[in-house]
């Protein structure tokens, strides 16, 4: 049992590729960028779902939001489906010790077995980010040596808000001056610049962080024997990004480090999820895979072999808070994306939050930025706000989707071809709410929450409320 490799899994919060080995010109990141010079970079890594909850689930069950059930906010109450396998349950029947320092935010928490549950708010807050701290207790959990190991370290950077500087770090932060707003925001003015910089704060305070982890295992002398893997949960939070089903909140990092097994300083261009992780956790254990997962491994990518991958990848959107309820569903080549907006005779609440129609997120595009923008870029906002039955785009030609082509005839067969494979993708996946009725009793309950609940505040007045959807959505 010795012999296994230990798993340092590192997740960050709300980023996207924003990191120098990603060539960000802005990012002050030298520590994840050595790491990605001893190990693999995934250049089209994707969240399923852009918010916490969902996609952490995804990393440690390899199933999607629709399928586990934790398709919204654990601190709203959604929950998984079952106690499905996961990531800490199989290692620790393995005979791993489990380690969880940050958050877990999925339900039911006693569905993870760690060991070790580290996460004073003193410490691991959105308030309080003491990369120090974390780092000095993961060493001390990587330090016994008769058992190998499992650490899930949780960093709340690059969460709102985007503090400028804690604990000292970073030592010399970066002002608005200094950046420009990210590309998929489409807008470029003083004040995104200050969030921007901020933001870019943030990921240099985890880019310390995770240098001090990875500092902790080279001096207790098991690097050789860990397999690194940094990821995060989803994009940042800025319009456009995090709570959307664009690039901005889905495309995320991925580096994995496995001495022995990946190539130093490697590039891979395949198209990658986060349900991927778990599967390739146990091919390179050499552990069985749960039944029935979504993902596969990615184990033969990182020693740079050619094997048959997917050529189409998936997403969704179910809901953050209670709130932001608006289902989406999504799937992309490798250069065209559709987008099915499951609810299009409404408007999507996230975009309305972003630009504090509804609730005041300081990261988003507000209504004055939008109306001083170009023609082209208010026409994106006004889709985001109330978007059609489908959206096309060329990601090609067109990145960071400014540009609706769903009702243009040249790409009509593209839409044809896309939406079969969303729908036998919902079938194969057993996607409850590709039938009209679930998805309207679904509807009809979120709204009834939302009268009662949270009328005057989207965060609640009280979250005395019970989900019912496991009854109905869940094929057992």
């Amino acid at each position: 049992m010795s012999s296994r490799y230990n798993i340092l899994l590192i997740i960050s919060e709300d980023n996207g590729q924003h990191i120098g080995c990603y060539g960000d010109p802005y990012a002050q990141t030298p520590h994840i960028d050595k790491l990605a010079s001893e190990g693999v970079r995934f250049e089209n890594m994707y969240a399923t779902q852009a918010v916490c909850s969902p996609g952490r689930a995804s990393i440690l069950t390899g199933l999607y939001p629709h399928q586990n059930g934790q398709f919204g906010l654990a601190t709203h109450k959604y929950a998984l489906y079952d106690t499905f396998p996961n990531m800490p349950r199989l290692l620790k029947n393995e005979g791993y010790r489990t380690g969880l320092i940050g958050k877990l935010h999925i339900n039911p928490e006693d569905a993870f077995p760690y060991d070790l549950r580290w996460n004073p708010k003193e410490f691991i807050s959105f308030a309080n980010r003491d990369v120090r701290k974390m780092a000095e207790v993961a060493g001390e959990f990587m330090k016994p040596s008769d058992e190998p190991f499992f650490l899930q370290i949780s960093f709340p950077d690059a969460h709102l808000p985007f503090h400028r500087q804690q604990f000292g770090v970073p030592e010399q932060p970066q002002e608005g001056k200094d950046v420009e707003t990210l590309p998929f925001i489409g807008i470029d003015t003083p004040r995104l610049r200050e969030e921007t910089a901020d933001y870019y704060n943030c990921m240099s305070r985890l880019d310390t962080g995770i240098g001090l982890v990875l500092e902790q295992l080279n001096a207790l002398g098991k690097a050789e024997n860990t397999l690194v893997i940094f990821t995060t949960d989803h994009g940042a939070q800025f319009s456009r990004g995090k709570t959307s089903i664009y690039e901005g909140g889905l495309r995320i990092p991925l580096i994995v480090r496995c001495p022995g097994i990946s190539l130093k300083g490697h590039t891979r261009d395949e198209l990658v999820s986060q349900i991927d992780i778990l599967p390739t956790v146990t091919d390179i254990l050499g552990i069985a895979c749960p039944t029935g997962v979504a993902g596969a491994s990615f184990a033969p990518l990182l020693k740079g072999q050619k094997i048959e991958w997917r050529t189409h990848l998936y997403a969704e959107w179910g809901s953050g808070g209670v709130v932001t309820y608006f289902p989406q569903r999504s799937v992309r080549n490798d250069r065209y994306k559709l987008i099915a907006n499951l609810l299009q005779d409404r408007p999507s609440p996230s975009a309305l939050g972003y630009s504090d129609r509804n609730q005041k997120w300081t990261s988003g595009a507000t209504q004055e930025e939008i109306a001083g923008s170009d023609k082209r870029i208010r026409a994106a906002y006004e889709l985001y706000e109330q978007p059609p039955k489908y959206e096309v785009y060329d990601l090609q030609n067109d990145p960071w989707e400014f540009e609706n082509l769903s009702h243009n005839p040249a790409y009509r067969d593209i839409l044809q071809e896309l939406k079969k494979r969303l729908e036998t993708w919902q079938k194969e996946t057993n996607d409850a709410l590709r039938h009209p009725e679930n998805l309207h009793r679904l509807t009809r309950k979120h709204d009834e929450i939302q009268e009662r609940y949270y009328a005057e505040s989207v965060w609640g007045s009280s979250r005395n409320y019970e989900w019912d959807y496991t009854e109905y959505l869940y094929d057992h």
